[in-house]
């Protein structure tokens, strides 16, 4: 089961013709969820593609038939690579059309006047069917060399053969189906990527266009454009622009700093949001134009109910999170703390209570990504960042950077003789400013695996020192336990059997290349996660055997023991299943399938919690 923490990032909306509470919301991973109630909650709908990597930028549906549905997405990590998904269920069954099977769909739209007509835009071109996705046709020239990468695609809502196009520069239409076409750059600044077109269903005359420079409307149904004042130079990434259905004088622009609104067509713009907030799309409700719907970057959904004069989040049920560590409280039983990347002032750490809600408690890390969390003896947080290490002390409302006292202390000028405070701030400066993967507690002490290398301290983060290991400073991971630490960059193993004083590099070979965790067990064994698979030492790092006895051969994720000690939990991104061995790594048997990719698992108070890339927590039921 899901369980949060709730928001992340949203690419695009669509409701359902009729029924406009039953709303559609796509993701960047190739997931959907839907809301029954207009946004206020959502659930999981569906998932696109064989993997997490295609962007759902449009979602179609057919106004005289809700059970027929489009998405388009591209793919994130093949960016001319994407499909065309349909639907004849109402979303409970899909293929891709082959007509557009692995081409970048970057825009699509219904003709309002014939919903049979489909025109999609990618990167090679215009496409367009007549038969709602049986057949398709291109109509803009091969191999053309402007009308291409389109990025926005707009049908006349009147005359389904007038179609506008925006690309990665300037704006194309066609009047005849894509027979010929006319290049819209006349009161457009040259060197414009379009993001967006609107045509207004009441006077099609009336042409908006959003591009990098700025907003343009057009009262020529396209043959001249003038720019719209109002928004600044700041805000000029204009991604999406929607009009309001029941008045054609109200257009919203969502930007990359805010939503902004015109109500007089153009002629002025107010600001309705932060500017922190990034607008994906934008939705209104034809029932009620004062309810509005946002996707964002990294804020998830959120709701106005006037208009946009304000706006509050909308995200209970859905998550999109990247969970980069799970943490149980010690002294509080019933308390979870997970760690989140990719968020911004969005995410940091977030703690839930048993029973209770989500909370954002990232006062003081302003805006870092979070990789590591562990408890100190006196019940404060600790948090290894992308920059620098923070505490969060019991009972604390906000994080304090580790070793901030020190350093804003003068470092001392040169001499011949360096002394140990001298180290110590050297140390701490590198660390404050060092991407933190991992914090481990070491007899006392606390351990950093960082870009800058290995760190400790013995005053609970006042003072470190620290820095490259036998010349590598790249560090993952760091697990001490039976007087055994073990330390790894993503390629080499290092180990030290005094506690971190003196280092010895042992050989992996070239069977592992790309480390991802490790584990140390009671008793001395090394277990390494990699993308070639698991690998165990029974001997402090001489020799290794790659363990093949019920794991997956390759792309293990997270290898741990768990509360007890006694036993090893093991998790892999190519499946949902967490592997479970209670001989020390020797054999493993298949345990649940959680049904989403985990890159790492935890034990708390009995229940296994998994970090997923894309989908925050989810929970052994």
């Amino acid at each position: 089961m899901l369980l949060g923490p709730h928001g992340g990032d949203a690419r695009s909306l669509a409701y359902e013709p009729g029924n406009p509470d039953h709303v559609f919301l796509g993701t960047s991973t190739g997931s959907m969820f839907s809301s029954t109630d207009g946004g206020e909650n959502w659930s999981y709908f569906t998932h696109l593609g064989g993997g997490d990597n295609y962007v759902l930028d449009h979602i179609v549906i057919d106004p005289k038939n809700p059970s027929l549905m489009f998405v388009s997405a591209w793919d994130v990590d093949d960016y001319k690579s994407g499909d065309i998904f349909r639907s004849k269920d109402a979303g409970r069954n899909w293929v891709f059309l082959t007509g557009m099977h692995q081409k970048s769909i970057r825009a699509l739209a219904m003709a309002a006047s014939d919903p049979n007509v489909l025109v999609a835009g990618a990167l090679d071109g215009l496409y367009r069917s007549l038969d709602v996705g049986e057949s398709w046709q291109r109509i803009s020239p091969a191999n053309d060399a402007e009308i291409k990468n389109i990025e926005s695609i707009a049908i006349d809502p009147k005359n389904a053969s007038v179609i506008y196009a925006g690309t990665w520069h300037l704006a194309w239409k066609t009047t005849d189906g894509g027979v010929t076409w006319h290049h819209m750059n006349h009161g457009m600044i040259d060197d414009s990527d379009v993001f967006s077109i609107i045509v207004d269903p009441a006077n099609s005359s009336v042409v908006f266009a959003s591009a990098c420079s700025g907003i343009y409307k057009s009262e020529t149904a396209g043959e001249s454009f003038h720019k719209v004042q109002g928004i600044p130079f700041s805000a000029r990434r204009t991604r999406v622009l929607k009009q309001d259905p029941s008045n054609s004088g109200a257009v919203y622009a969502g930007t990359t700093q805010g939503l902004w609104k015109t109500v007089d067509a153009g002629k002025t713009w107010k600001q309705m949001t932060s500017a922190e907030i990034v607008v994906n799309d934008v939705l209104v409700d034809p029932r009620n134009s004062s309810r509005v719907l946002l996707a964002t970057d990294r804020a998830g959904v959120m709701r106005s109910n006037n208009g946009g004069a304000s706006v509050l989040s909308s995200n209970h049920g859905y998550v999109h999170r990247y969970v980069t560590t799970i943490l149980g409280d010690a002294d509080n039983l019933g308390t979870i703390f997970v760690g989140i990347a990719n968020d911004r002032e969005w995410g940091g750490v977030f703690s839930i209570h048993e029973g209770g809600t989500w909370q954002q408690r990232s006062t003081g890390l302003s805006g870092r990504d979070v990789f590591a969390l562990k408890q100190a003896s006196d019940g404060a947080i600790i948090a290894g960042t992308n920059r620098g290490v923070f505490v969060l002390d019991r009972h604390g409302s906000a994080w304090r950077p580790c070793g901030e006292s020190r350093v804003s202390r003068r470092v001392p000028e040169h001499s011949a003789k360096t002394s140990s405070s001298q180290l110590d701030l050297a140390a701490t400066q590198k660390l404050m400013n060092a991407r933190v993967s991992d914090i481990e507690f070491v007899s006392g002490k606390w351990l950093a695996a960082t870009s800058e290398g290995l760190f400790t301290s013995r005053d609970k983060g006042r003072t470190w020192n620290g820095g490259a290991v036998l010349g590598k400073r790249e560090f993952i991971v760091a697990r001490y336990s039976a007087g055994l630490l073990v330390a790894a960059t993503h390629s080499e193993i290092f180990v030290s059997s005094d506690e971190g004083i003196s280092w010895q590099l042992v050989p992996v070979g070239t069977q592992s290349t790309s480390i991802r965790s490790l584990a140390v067990t009671p008793n001395g064994e090394i277990l390494i996660a990699s993308r070639e698979g698991a690998f165990r030492s029974s001997d402090s790092g001489k020799t290794w055997t790659h363990v093949l006895n019920g794991l997956p051969e390759r792309d293990i994720s997270y290898i741990s023991c768990d509360e007890s000690g006694k036993n090893l939990l093991a998790t892999s991104l190519s499946t949902g299943v967490i592997f479970l061995s209670d001989d020390g790594g020797r054999s493993w048997s298949p345990g649940p399938d959680s049904g989403y990719p985990i890159r790492q698992v935890k034990v708390v108070r009995g229940r296994l919690l998994a970090a997923t890339p894309f989908d925050g927590l989810v929970a052994q039921p």
